[in-house]
C-alpha cells in the first residue's frame, strides 16, 4: 500500500553529505577569517605606516654619511662605531643607569606601598586617594615639569622662599649637583600613581580563599602582603619594572625644558633620547642620530630582557625549593 503525500512530506530530510559539510564549515570559516582581517587592517596599516616604515627608514639612514663634498655617501657601521666610541653618549647612558638605579625602586616601592594599603579596605575614602595619587600622571609632562621647575626656582620658588624665611639658606634644585635628584623628583610624582593603579588592579583580581586561608593559618595582613600578594601580582610588578626601563632611557621632556631654566646643569647630552635630539635638530647630524635611536632602542631591549630572563630564574628556584 503507497503512502500519502502528506506522510511523504512528513519523513526527515536526509542529512547532508560529509564533503557537504565540511565545505559549508569551511566557507563559514573564510568568512570569520575575512571579517577578523577587515577588523584588524586598520591597525596594521597605522602600525606599519607609522612605525615600521619609520624604523625601516631611519635604519637606512644610520648606514649613511653625509660629507660637504659629494652628499650622502654609505658608511656602513661607522656610525654605530663612532655611537660606541662617543663619550657623551656613553656618559648619558650612564646618568640615566644611575637613574634607573636610584629613582624607580622608590618610585616602585611607593605605589606598591600605595596599592597594598589601598587593597586592605581600611583605609578611608580609598576612591579618594587612588585619584589624588594618579592624576599627577593625568598632568602632561610639560606642564609637570614648568611646575617644579617653577617650585625649584632659586629666587622666586616657594621652596627656596620658605628655606630663607626658616634661616636655612637659599637651596639650589637646580645647580649640576642637584638636578638629576631634582629630576628623579619630578618623575616619581608623575609616575607613581600609573604604577599604583597597575598594581591595585593586580591585586583586586587575586581570589579571596588566599587570604582567608592565610588567615586561617593565622596570618597578619603584613604577613599576607608579603607572602601572599606580592607574590600573586609578581607579573604586574615586572610589567612595572620594564615600562619603567623604557620610560627611563627615553627621558626627553624633562631635560629638554630643564635646560631653559637651568642650562649649566642640563647639557645638550644630559639623556640619551635627548643627544639624539639635538644632533639630528641642532647639529643636522641625522644620519649619526638614527644610528644613536637604534642603538639606545637595542640596549633597552638588552636591559629589559635581563630583567625578565633573571626574574623568571629567581621563580623557577622558588618553585624548585618549595
Amino acid at each position: 500500500m503507497s503512502q500519502t503525500p502528506a506522510l511523504r512530506a512528513e519523513r526527515p530530510a536526509a542529512p547532508p553529505s560529509p564533503s557537504v559539510a565540511r565545505r559549508g564549515a569551511s566557507t563559514a570559516k573564510r568568512k570569520q577569517y575575512r571579517a577578523a582581517y577587515l577588523f584588524l587592517l586598520p591597525f596594521f596599516v597605522v602600525f606599519i605606516t607609522m612605525l615600521v616604515v619609520p624604523l625601516v627608514y631611519s635604519g637606512y639612514l644610520s648606514l649613511f654619511e653625509s660629507k660637504l663634498i659629494g652628499g650622502d655617501v654609505f658608511a656602513g657601521l661607522a656610525n654605530y662605531v663612532r655611537a660606541l666610541q662617543d663619550s657623551a653618549f656613553l656618559a648619558s647612558i650612564g646618568r640615566m643607569g644611575l637613574f634607573f638605579v636610584v629613582q624607580v625602586p622608590i618610585m616602585l616601592g611607593l605605589a606598591l606601598f600605595l596599592a597594598l594599603a589601598l587593597d586592605t579596605g581600611r583605609a578611608r575614602g580609598s576612591k579618594g586617594v587612588r585619584l589624588l595619587v594618579f592624576m599627577p600622571y593625568a598632568v602632561p609632562a610639560v606642564v609637570a615639569t614648568l611646575m617644579w621647575g617653577y617650585l625649584y626656582g632659586p629666587d622666586f620658588g616657594p621652596i627656596a622662599q620658605i628655606a630663607r624665611g626658616v634661616g636655612l639658606g637659599t637651596p639650589d634644585f637646580l645647580s649640576p649637583e642637584n638636578i638629576l635628584g631634582s629630576m628623579m623628583n619630578i618623575v616619581t610624582w608623575e609616575f607613581v600613581g600609573y604604577n599604583m593603579i597597575i598594581m591595585y588592579a593586580a591585586l583586586r583580581s587575586i581570589p579571596g580563599e588566599l587570604y582567608e586561608a592565610a588567615e586561617i593559618d593565622g596570618a597578619g595582613q603584613w604577613r599576607i602582603a608579603w607572602s601572599v600578594k606580592i607574590p600573586a601580582i609578581r607579573p604586574a610588578i615586572l610589567l612595572t619594572v620594564i615600562f619603567s626601563i623604557i620610560g627611563t632611557f627615553q627621558l626627553f621632556a624633562e631635560p629638554s625644558l630643564l635646560n631653559a631654566i637651568a642650562p649649566d646643569a642640563i647639557t645638550n647630552s644630559f639623556t640619551p633620547n635627548y643627544y639624539a635630539y639635538n644632533l639630528a635638530f641642532i647639529n643636522q647630524e641625522l644620519n649619526y642620530a638614527a644610528a644613536i635611536a637604534f642603538l639606545l632602542g637595542i640596549f633597552i631591549a638588552i636591559v629589559s630582557y635581563i630583567v625578565q630572563l633573571s626574574t623568571q630564574r629567581r621563580e623557577r628556584r622558588e618553585r624548585g625549593m618549595s
